[in-house]
């Protein structure tokens, strides 16, 4: 099968396009003709080695986290899958490689794809989507009436973000650049922040959770808008020692991670706030409550652009300058 590898890690390197075995399909796998992917700032964070301490992925890896395609295969002990079912998902991140024209995915990780979606707008939502609802769902607990900032409310992770919340009845305010203000309003946003023009922090006040996916200045300035008792959630880093734990990380990466977070949690536990740092993982049942809400037309992904399977290292580059409204996919049949 055709696919796009990394063959060392290298900040801005070209994938390579080449023939790869098909993937092994276990026990309780499914096989998926993968029909498009999408493209994650995580792409080009794991080709870069940014991650190479946490992820050891072996090379030469294909890349690619988000996948809508159709079943073709199902492992003997698949229960809820069968060939020719739409589906989609955000692999388990050992088993990541949606740049090819196949995939090899845990039942488990796996939901039916939204009916009212293309494929090319289902393969952009499950890792945002996945990561706006951990994030606001499991670890904020987030409430009718609670305010949460939600920073970069164009990006992937923020158009989902916007919507999710106002879903779950809070007041959301957000961060973005003056030509995407009609955008992020038009997906629920209350306040709007334009941040060329003014600092989120000097106009925002009293909130109860930030969602922050963007560097160290902005993390840091986001303690001054949260209330005594808020939660300051970051999707960027630094990861934190919960983190580590989580992940089986050996003892000395768990001192390592706890060193990098070390000041922002001194900052935040001083003003009697939380911080911690979320990495999404794969979740087929929280996908499916996200079909739900898709299908009910409570959520819509945005999608700013979708290029042609060759033209995967474009789509990538494109994600890397930080425009793209919403997110961007390869179409790869």
């Amino acid at each position: 099968m055709k696919s796009f590898v990394v063959d060392q890690y290298a900040k801005g390197g070209a994938l390579r396009l080449t023939d790869s075995p098909m993937p092994e399909l276990r026990d309780n796998d499914v096989m998926v003709e993968i029909h498009a992917a999408s493209v994650n700032v995580l792409d080009s964070k794991i080709r870069d080695g940014e991650f190479k301490l946490i992820l050891p992925y072996r090379l030469p890896l294909i890349l690619g986290n988000d996948v809508a395609g159709v079943v073709t295969r199902v492992g003997p002990k698949v229960r809820h899958f069968k060939p020719g079912d739409e589906v989609y998902a955000r692999p388990a991140q050992d088993r990541i490689g949606t740049f090819a024209q196949y995939i090899a995915v845990n039942e488990l990780d796996l939901a039916i794809k939204p009916n009212n979606l293309t494929m090319a707008e289902a393969a952009s939502v499950p890792l945002v989507a996945l990561t706006a609802w951990q994030v606001l769902v499991e670890r904020a607990n987030l409430q009718k009436g609670q305010k949460v900032l939600i920073h970069a409310g164009s990006g992937g992770v923020g158009t989902i973000a916007i919507q999710l919340a106002k879903h779950l009845g809070a007041y959301v305010a957000t961060t973005t650049s003056t030509i995407n203000i009609d955008l992020v309003k038009s997906l629920g946003a209350d306040a709007v922040v334009d941040y060329k023009r003014d600092k989120f922090e000097e106009v925002l006040h009293g909130f109860d959770v930030v969602l922050n996916s963007l560097g160290k200045d902005t993390l840091e300035n986001s303690l001054r808008v949260l209330k005594p008792g808020g939660k300051l959630i970051s999707i960027s880093g630094p990861p934190d020692a919960n983190f580590a734990k989580q992940n089986g990380l050996s003892w000395p990466l768990q001192q390592i991670t706890r060193l990098l977070s070390f000041g922002i949690r001194r900052k935040a536990k001083r003003r009697n706030i939380s911080y911690s740092f979320l990495f999404m993982t794969a979740n087929g049942e929280q996908l499916s409550q996200i079909t739900t809400l898709i299908e009910a037309n409570v959520i819509r992904p945005v999608v700013d652009q979708v290029f042609p399977f060759e033209k995967t290292n474009e789509a990538l580059t494109y994600v890397e300058t930080g425009r793209a409204k919403g997110k961007v996919v390869i179409a790869v049949k």
